[in-house]
């Protein structure tokens, strides 16, 4: 039985900041971020927006009232949850009005969560292939202003329907992945921003690729050439091409300058929009699916999930005939071109504002499809447009 991706798609904030104007405001040369780490734009999202409505705002397009009659579970990818103890997936499943009879629950390790969420997808649809599982990578990636992350930031999420005879992209039994103790990245439950080992993070991110890479090779004898292209976990842009170029001279120059054309595509969309945490490398198969020209039914693309702390996994799929025909290119282009750009000073404001706390009551207007209304009594209330 094939199952995979079915639908696809991604939501981000309506606010963006110009990484040039942030270099400037930072006292630092442009090429640092534009080229550096691979920068163009960060996407900033206003006090009305959190993983709930992201994710909400990421699927509403894709999800047809059938779709929702069939989906079994609601399962959201986060390192950005809000509470302890209730789930965001449980907002979500209501505000889009999913059947009742449904399972909504959140997966947590870093980066990594939303790729262990499709494979548990994966193994529900395989036993229930008349069913649907509706999978959403959502988050705040945040350092703080002035922080050496700073320009790494980002906001979105991205939305994925897994069913049988999917047709987008089958998911192949080929996982392979692995788990180690690493305090790389990490944000204690008192922190509003994580606590960052940048070298460490770096260096654990090639090296948990490398051994995931090189098992996946041990355990299925698939090499570079078998790709049609790669995708990575893109914390920023640089660093799935430091991981790739890890790797390249494995095998010949042609192969070697495809996979490099199919990586910058991926990165498209991602060099305009930061870190989406568990997004990320889903992001960049958007990108890569809606960029490239290259790829068609058949073409083989690996995928490199990456969370640290850190947990790694390395797996692939194969396009399915006609799946161009699902993709909402001309709905993402309009969604990143038709954004506002902020000045530093209002960015900064805008970072800087938070939701009430400690019972405090506020009201909002968004005019977002779905946005925060107002905070009452420690509950946020979620408008519908």
């Amino acid at each position: 039985m094939n199952i995979g991706i079915d639908k696809l798609s991604f939501y981000v904030p309506n606010l963006y900041v110009d990484m040039t104007d942030l270099a400037h405001a930072r006292d630092t040369d442009p090429n640092k971020f534009h080229i550096g780490i691979g920068q163009d734009k960060m996407a900033v999202n206003p006090v009305t927006q959190d993983i709930v409505t992201l994710g909400a705002n990421a699927a509403a397009s894709i999800l047809s009232d059938s779709d929702k009659e069939e989906i079994d579970m609601v399962i959201v990818g986060t390192e950005s949850s809000y509470d302890y103890s209730k789930a965001s997936a449980v907002a979500i499943h209501r505000l889009l009005g999913i059947q009742p009879f449904a399972r909504s629950f959140e997966v947590k390790e870093a980066c990594y969560g939303a790729t262990a969420a499709l494979q548990m997808a994966k193994n529900y649809i395989s036993e229930h292939p008349t069913r649907k599982v509706l999978v959403i990578a959502s988050d705040l990636s945040r350092y703080g202003l002035h922080s050496g992350g700073e320009p790494t930031q980002g906001a979105g999420a991205v939305a994925i329907l897994v069913t049988s005879n999917p047709r987008i992209l089958t998911i192949e039994n080929d996982s392979v992945f692995l788990t180690e103790d690493i305090y790389d990245f990490w944000r204690p439950s008192y922190s509003d921003f994580p606590i960052v080992d940048g070298p460490l993070s770096n260096e654990t991110y090639i090296q948990s690729f490398s051994k995931v890479w090189n098992r996946h090779k041990d355990v299925t004898g698939l090499t570079l050439p078998d790709y049609d292209a790669l995708c990575f976990h893109i914390p920023y842009t640089k660093m799935g091409k430091k991981a790739l170029q890890s790797v390249l001279p494995e095998t010949d120059e042609q192969t070697q300058e495809r996979l490099m054309k199919r990586y910058e595509e991926s990165i498209t969309y991602s060099r305009n929009v930061g870190n989406l945490y568990t997004g990320s490398l889903f992001l960049g198969l958007i990108s890569l699916l809606e960029v490239s020209n290259e790829l068609a039914a058949g073409s083989k693309i690996g995928l490199f999930s990456y969370g640290s702390g850190a947990v790694s996994e390395f797996f692939s799929g194969r396009l399915v005939e006609g799946f161009k025909d699902q993709l909402a290119i001309k709905a993402h282009q309009e969604l990143l071109d038709t954004r506002t750009k902020l000045t530093i000073s209002e960015y900064e404001t805008i970072f800087s504002q938070t939701l009430p706390k400690n019972g405090e009551s506020a009201v909002f207007d968004d005019d977002t499809l779905f946005s925060i209304e107002k905070v009452e009594k420690d509950i946020r209330f979620y408008k519908n447009k």
